[in-house]
């Protein structure tokens, strides 16, 4: 899947930031391996319409930030070391910006903070089932599975 960048010049938050982002994000999922070459600053400016030192910029603070290695002359590379390290930084990023944005939404809609965190408990234990819930749903699919097998049989 080829890297596919975007700048929103309405966000609020910097051009570079959003690359620096969109760059980790890619790298977290695998879209950019490690070693992989990224574009050039100049395919990066032209592609996105966006001036050559804000590409520089963002690309320093990837490479400040160990995310990747530049060498002169040849590029800049994703760092080996520091994609593992990306993969779960963005995924913790990811999350907490997700978590922030819903909580932010309910206080605007007035949820008060004991049915915010009902809310939320009620869809970790949805996602997150002890061993005991777990077991028990699996319990019910299975007894579910069974129950339609002797439908169909009985029906034949």
């Amino acid at each position: 899947m080829p890297l596919r960048l975007n700048v929103d010049t309405h966000s609020g938050l910097p051009i570079y930031l959003q690359l620096v982002e969109q760059i980790q994000r890619a790298i977290a999922v695998g879209i950019l391996q490690p070693g992989e070459l990224l574009p050039s600053v100049k395919t990066l400016a032209g592609a996105l319409l966006v001036n050559p030192a804000t590409i520089g910029r963002a690309l320093r603070e990837l490479e400040r930030a160990g995310v990747i290695v530049s060498r002169v002359g040849r590029g800049s590379f994703v760092s080996p070391s520091g994609a593992s390290a990306v993969a779960a930084c963005a995924a913790d990023e990811t999350v907490a910006r997700g978590f922030d944005a819903a909580l932010r939404e309910a206080r605007s809609f007035g949820v008060g903070a004991t049915a915010a965190k009902a809310i939320f408990q009620r869809y970790f234990d949805y996602w997150y089932p002890t061993q005991r819930e777990q077991e028990a749903h699996d319990d019910e699919a299975r007894h579910r599975t069974s129950r339609q097998v002797v439908r169909k049989r009985t029906r034949a």
